[in-house]
């Protein structure tokens, strides 16, 4: 969920807001390229090269020129206005490190899954998490260079997802398609938000008849 405080500096003022948005996904998928891309401040990366030990660990099937991996989190900032700023948590995707999804996705509005259509079963865990916890997500397919392109609707059923969840093509190099993606993000998640607080108040008013 979004966070919101008062502004009491001088009393009245704006109320400042940040949202938290989680960009998830399979290793090598492109999460820190995407938070580079959208970030106005330096990014923070957790990244470290890839040594032996992850040799037979971490599958480099269709990224075999990756020679770093993220082992905490990638962050970066988004201000879109006085009072509104959107802070980005890149996760880590390989499974060793999962046990920090809990910790990150904590008052987060929702999440883009990144998916590799040439590894698209790398991007499973990820839409399992959000779907059991609740937490709304995208799915945004990144379009590498040389990979096939499939349609939004292929991906869909490939993931054998919701309807309702929205599947973006973005290119995870380019600010404006990466922007487009959290656009999408954000309508989904308020149109979810607005649904579940419906079902709420119809809960309560059957509580009182």
């Amino acid at each position: 969920m979004a966070y919101a405080g008062s502004d009491r500096a001088g009393g009245a003022g704006l109320t400042p807001l940040t949202i938290k948005i989680l960009i998830a996904g399979g290793f090598g998928v492109g999460k820190t390229t995407l938070v580079g891309s959208l970030t106005e401040i330096r990014p923070l990366r957790t990244e470290e090269p890839l040594s032996e030990r992850s040799t037979g660990v971490d599958r480099l099937d269709g990224v075999e020129r990756k020679a770093t991996t993220t082992v905490a989190l990638d962050f970066g900032r988004i201000t879109i206005r006085d009072n509104l700023v959107i802070y980005l948590f890149g996760t880590p995707g390989q499974e060793r490190f999962w046990f920090m999804w809990d910790e990150l996705s904590r008052g987060a509005l929702g999440a883009v899954v990144l998916a590799d259509t040439r590894r698209l079963a790398d991007c499973f865990p990820s839409v399992d998490y959000f779907e059991r916890r609740g937490i709304p997500f995208v799915v945004g397919v990144n379009c590498f260079d040389g990979a096939r392109r499939y349609r939004s609707e292929s991906v869909r059923s490939a993931l054998d997802l919701d309807p309702a969840i929205p599947v973006v093509l973005c290119d995870a190099r380019q600010r404006p398609s990466c922007r487009d993606a959290l656009i999408a993000l954000v309508e989904h998640a308020l149109h979810v938000l607005r649904a579940r607080a419906a079902e709420e108040t119809e809960g309560d008013r059957a509580l009182t008849t």
